[in-house]
Formats: structure tokens, C-alpha cells, sequence
């Protein structure tokens, strides 16, 4: 019954859910699964975690008895229940704060399948809490979960896993080399390097990616670990959400030119044509292109202009097309002018996407509010290239 919405409500309205808390202390392993079930169900909506919260002090305790020492059957539903509790703040904290990660370390090493993910869902949730960022890594969990990257060959597994890491590093501005250190990186190149990869993990892969370079202790071995090669080829992806991660990444490693202008250099022209070609791609005119693709890409450019970089300074500036393309974008105007305006959209399935956070803080983005219209859009793309040009004039006049 729990499965329907409806049928939630009324076994709450009817006083069920104590009788379901009280049926957890049977010794029973079918009464224990069912009652799990039944709240793991109650779990899923807004309503039910907070009468659970209101009314149920004992529950998580109880639940990480499960987990501790019950059936296999039995702990992959209390392991559930805990990650659909773990959707509130309070719930991901108190389930820390009991000890829930010492419960789910040895699951995460379990060799079946249904724990493994039931773990890693569940701390994937545990993870988007700042406060529960040391706790986790100082719980011994963190070289588990790298590990699991290659180890497992679930791609359940490997999404829950590298979102978990996401939110590691993303939680707080502390330093982030011990992911580094526990070999995060050479396992992402393996997974992406794998022909097994699906296309849900490379994308899982790539938008961790995405955050991970705005870290400036992680940034580096990104850079020296071979990544843009990885993602050049990626830009093409016919997946919007894959190719979008792609190109914002790439334009995270470009705002770190200055300190690694050659590792850029070397992917100028390769792989597939290699950051050139992207870019020249991005920036045709005559191509229809999403705007907020193509504002990447005027951003990425603008990255290597301010770099200070003779080399790429010159690559960018000398190529036959990308500063040509980028001056007509300049120059179409206002939008009841424009005859290219509707070459620039193939798509709107990228409005409000969040760029990066040098991009909001030079064109005065709130990533609180991304509700923006196309029109927004389509003039800060104008804007961005107006500023390109300008910064291609202050070359020639510093040249000169």
C-alpha cells in the first residue's frame, strides 16, 4: 500500500506509522523487512520525513541496528529507508552524528551488489551536508570510495559514488589534496578511458569534474593528468547535459592558463582538431548554436586573452576564424535588428544553467536566481563578445 501517495496518507491519517516503528523491535526478519519497506515508502514525501522527525526519536537508531545486524535483505531496506530519511538536513546529520558511518564503510567493501549501492545512495546523501564533510573523510571512507570507481563495475555504484565526491568537494573552501592523494584522479582517467563506461557514468564523471577544477588544489593534477584531452572530443557529445560540463570545464582549465599555458599549447590542435576547433566551432556565426554553448566558449576565449600568455595569446588571435566570428557576434546589436539571432538557438534546454563562478562574478550572475529569459541570455552572449574584441585591441595595442 505505501507505494501509492494516496495510501500513504492514509495509513498516516490511521495512526500507522507508531505500530510500523514498534513492529522494528520483532525479532522476526519478515515483520522487520516490511515495516522497513512500508517506512522507507512513508520516507519519499516531504510530509511523511517530517512526521517521522516529529514523532519517531528512536527510529534511526533503530535502522542503523539493522544495517549493523540483520538479514541481507533486511539491511538493504534500512540502508534505503536511511537514504530516503537523509533528504532533510536534520535527518543527514543525525544519522553522522549516531554513527551511521561507521555501519556503512563495510558495506561499502561488501562483494554483493544490492548493499554496495544501497550504501553509496545513502552517503551520496549523507554528502551533500557541509558538517558532515570531516566526519565522512576522517571515517576512513574516502579511499573506499575511489576505489569503487574502477572496483566496481555497477554503474549505479559509480554514479553514486563520484556524486558523493562531488559534494565533498564542493561542501566547503578546505583543502582538498587528500582526495588527490587517495588517487580520485587516475581512477576518474581509467573509468573514462574504459570502453565500458556508459554514458550516465561519463557524464557523472565529467559534471564532478566540472567542480573539481574550481578548486585550486585540485585543479592542477587535472590539468597534468591528461583530462582535456579527454574532454575536447566531448564537446560534440550529442547529449546537451555531457557536452555543457564538457565545455564549462574546459573553460575552467582555461581561467588557469596563466599558470599552465602549455598544457593548453599542446591541445591547440589535437586531439580532433583540438581546442581551436572547438572553439572555431562554437563561434560560427552561420551555425546554429545554443547560446549559452557559445557563451562558454566566448568566455573560454576570453580566459586565454587574459592569460598573459604570448603563445596562446597569438594562437587565439592569428586563428583565420574564431576572432572574426567573434567580432560579427559583437556587432549584431539590438535584438529587432538581428538576422542572426535565430541561428543562435538550436535549443532551450540550457537556460539557467550556471556557468562557472568567475563568469558570474565578472557579468554579475546570482546563482541563487538563474531564471533568466532567452533575451538575457542572448544579450550577455553579445556583451561577452564585445568585451573579447576589446581585449584583442588592447593586445595589438600592447604589441605595438
Amino acid at each position: 500500500m505505501t507505494h501509492s501517495a494516496e495510501h500513504r496518507q492514509q495509513l498516516i491519517g490511521a495512526g500507522a506509522v507508531p505500530v510500523l516503528v514498534e513492529l522494528l523491535s520483532e525479532d522476526d526478519p519478515e515483520l522487520q523487512y516490511y515495516a522497513t519497506t512500508a517506512l522507507s515508502n512513508i520516507a519519499v514525501d516531504d510530509s511523511g520525513r517530517q512526521l517521522l522527525w516529529d514523532t519517531q526519536p528512536g527510529l534511526i537508531d533503530a535502522l542503523i541496528r539493522f544495517v549493523d545486524a540483520s538479514t541481507i535483505k533486511v539491511q538493504c531496506q534500512a540502508i534505503l529507508t536511511l537514504r530516503n530519511l537523509a533528504s532533510d538536513d536534520q535527518y543527514q546529520l543525525q544519522i553522522v552524528a549516531h554513527g551511521g558511518l561507521d555501519s556503512l564503510l563495510p558495506l561499502l567493501q561488501s562483494a554483493y551488489d544490492p548493499l554496495i549501492i544501497s550504501a553509496a545512495a545513502c552517503l551520496r546523501n549523507l554528502s551533500i551536508h557541509p558538517d558532515n564533510e570531516q566526519p565522512i573523510l576522517h571515517s576512513g571512507i574516502l579511499p573506499c570510495l575511489v576505489d569503487l570507481l574502477t572496483q566496481s563495475g555497477n554503474e549505479e555504484v559509480q554514479c553514486h559514488v563520484i556524486s558523493a565526491l562531488r559534494n565533498l568537494v564542493a561542501n566547503n573552501d578546505a583543502d582538498k589534496t587528500p582526495f588527490a592523494e587517495a588517487g580520485l584522479f587516475d581512477h576518474m582517467k581509467a573509468v573514462l578511458l574504459s570502453p565500458d563506461a556508459s554514458d550516465s557514468v561519463v557524464s557523472e564523471m565529467v559534471a564532478a569534474l566540472n567542480v573539481f577544477v574550481l578548486d585550486d588544489s585540485l585543479a592542477p593534477y587535472i590539468l597534468d593528468g591528461g583530462f582535456l584531452e579527454l574532454l575536447i572530443p566531448l564537446t560534440r557529445s550529442p547529449q546537451v547535459e555531457l557536452q555543457y560540463n564538457a565545455c564549462v570545464t574546459i573553460s575552467g582549465l582555461a581561467g588557469k592558463a596563466g599558470e599552465a599555458a602549455d598544457r593548453l599549447v599542446q591541445v591547440w590542435d589535437r586531439p580532433d582538431g583540438g581546442l581551436q576547433s572547438y572553439l572555431a566551432s562554437f563561434l560560427a556565426v552561420d551555425e546554429g548554436m545554443d547560446p549559452v554553448l557559445r557563451s562558454i566558449a566566448l568566455w573560454t576565449v576570453t580566459q586565454l586573452l587574459e592569460s598573459n600568455s604570448p603563445d596562446l595569446v597569438n594562437l587565439v588571435t592569428s586563428h583565420p576564424s574564431i576572432i572574426k566570428n567573434i567580432d560579427k557576434i559583437a556587432s549584431i546589436g539590438s535584438l529587432s535588428d538581428s538576422e542572426l539571432r535565430n541561428s543562435a538557438y538550436t535549443t532551450d534546454s540550457l537556460v539557467g544553467q550556471r556557468m562557472s563562478r568567475a563568469f558570474d562574478d565578472a557579468y554579475g550572475v546570482d546563482p541563487e536566481n538563474p531564471d533568466e529569459n532567452e533575451d538575457d541570455i542572448y544579450n550577455r552572449m553579445i556583451n561577452l563578445a564585445q568585451d573579447v574584441i576589446s581585449l584583442v585591441h588592447n593586445q595589438d595595442v600592447w604589441r605595438h
